[in-house]
């Protein structure tokens, strides 16, 4: 069995305390990994990395071609290896094996992303503003320092890819703590960043619980920037404990996505559509459409369909390649949502499919759709982060549009229709971050991701995601050589 140390400074090492945890497959309760559980000593050590490898410019002040080009040996890495990544992502996380490797794929392909975008110049010249009008003006991107990157357990190496990349491309040295549930792809990250030409100290990983090295990270005057993907509610205990000297934060938390069928969709392709946004990773995904919102034109016909593809659906074994629906992460979360399945039998929503699990060798529990659900009930307004789906019924467009934005949450959201001008109309007016239109769940390197409301703040992705991890600066140069001309000469400079 592999033990897993902590990745300080270019080295690896034990905790300071020598402690361990273990890293357990949801499909059958097997401990596959030990690993070390870092101390707040830990964490600082690893700030203190970040730190002086910032301040030193080693990473900071490298030309952008040659960021770019290590940049990219990671991203290499990562194809080179993606075989046993995808079978370690598989046993960590209960990721169906269809599932990892695609995950293991898009990690690598944005880091090529992040590579690429690493040698663009952000740097932008705008208009003087001298009274004579010859000045210049430089609007600089400058990387905002030393990142905390927390990431969730239900997308460990993408996620941890995701923080990794931009904070990399903007010049930031960073401090990566993955979930505690999931930290096995990180560590091996650590190890491939290791064979590459990265200077030491500017990526640090270290793993353990995020309520002591997480606490001390976010807190830490050290760090200047802190990336979090997770839940709402510690996306607000983040908020509050990066205040003490300001932090820039990112955070990108919960959601409750609102998929939209309409009247003129296209059925067949809508209800793969449905399934595919509800149970992807057995709906352990932040924006996945937990609400389906169906027409009361098609309703019935829909639900029947519905009905007959979840029926196909096969949860079992993540390994096997026939396997749609594996494990939830742990017994918690097969608890929680176990528990949200029995309050809404007593809100009086009616079961369509599923509603019964077992945790006896792995926390599984059948794809369930709700049906005679209404938006005010918990069901439908809380976060349940499983195999859960509503069903609610709706008459017009309007009536879509009120009960999708009718949420504390704003990451994602679709619409189904034969109509592109309709679906336009609507997707423009929910208060979310993304809207697909005859699709679900796709993303793209370039073009930003993030929440309204409750979801978040910032963007991950793209342009905007990089200069999360920057300061701008703006340089005055003043070319004015005739005192009199100065912008300031008639204001409060005494006349000689």
């Amino acid at each position: 069995m592999e033990k897993y140390l902590l990745y300080i400074n270019g080295e690896f090492r034990e905790s300071s305390d020598g402690k361990t945890f273990d890293a357990v497959n949801p499909a059958n309760g097997e401990v596959i990994a030990k690993i070390s559980e870092a101390t707040v000593e830990d964490a600082r050590a690893a700030v203190k990395s970040a730190r002086d490898a910032f301040d030193s410019g080693v990473w900071s002040g490298m030309a952008r071609e040659e960021r770019s080009r290590i940049i990219k040996q990671i991203s290499d890495k990562i194809n080179e290896n993606a075989k046993q990544l995808t079978k370690l992502e598989v046993m960590d996380s209960g990721s169906t094996v269809r599932k990892a490797g695609e995950d293991v794929f898009l990690s690598a392909k944005s880091l090529n992303y992040f590579s690429k975008m690493a040698a663009v110049d952000m740097n932008e010249n705008v208009e003087g503003l001298s009274k004579a009008g010859v000045s210049k003006n430089i609007i600089r991107r400058e990387p905002a320092g030393v990142a905390a990157l927390i990431t969730p357990w239900n997308f460990p190496l993408k996620m941890a890819v995701w923080k990794i990349g931009p904070a990399l491309a903007a010049g930031c040295c960073v401090i990566l703590k993955p979930a505690q549930e999931t930290s096995v792809t990180a560590c091996e990250l650590a190890k491939l960043i290791d064979q590459t030409d990265l200077p030491k100290g500017v990526v640090n990983i270290i793993t353990g619980k995020g309520s002591i090295i997480g606490t001390e990270l976010v807190s830490n005057p050290d760090v200047d920037k802190v990336g979090f993907t997770g839940s709402t509610e510690v996306g607000k205990i983040i908020m509050k404990n990066a205040a003490g000297n300001l932090k820039k934060i990112t955070l990108e938390c919960g959601g409750k996505s609102a998929n939209i069928v309409l009247d003129d969709a296209d059925m067949e392709m809508s209800v793969d559509g449905a399934v595919y946004a509800a149970f992807y990773h057995q709906g352990q995904c932040c924006e996945g459409g937990t609400r389906l919102l169906v027409h009361e034109k098609i309703y019935d016909e829909f639900i029947e369909k519905l009905k007959n593809k979840i029926s196909l659906m096969k949860t079992g074994d993540p390994m096997d390649k026939k396997t749609d629906c594996g494990p939830v992460i742990n017994k918690n979360q097969y608890d929680t949502v176990m528990n949200y399945i029995r309050i809404g039998k007593e809100e009086g929503a009616g079961i369509l499919t599923g509603g019964t699990g077992t945790d006896e060798s792995g926390f599984y529990i059948e794809p369930t759709v709700f049906i005679n659900v209404n938006n005010k009930m918990r069901i439908a307004q809380e976060e349940i982060f499983g195999p859960v789906l509503v069903v609610i019924k709706f008459s017009d467009d309007d009536e879509a549009v009120r009960i999708a934005n009718d949420s504390i949450f704003g990451l994602g959201g679709a619409v189904w229709s034969g109509n592109d001008e309709r679906a336009m109309k609507i997707a423009e007016r929910l208060r979310t971050g993304t809207v697909w239109i005859n699709e679900y769940h796709l993303l793209s390197d370039r073009a930003p991701f993030g929440g309204y409301k409750q979801s978040g703040i910032g963007r991950e992705f793209g342009l905007d995601g990089i200069k999360e991890y920057t300061e701008s600066k703006h340089i005055h140069i003043d070319e004015v050589k005739d005192r009199s001309k100065k912008f300031w000469y008639d204001t409060v400079v005494p006349k000689s």
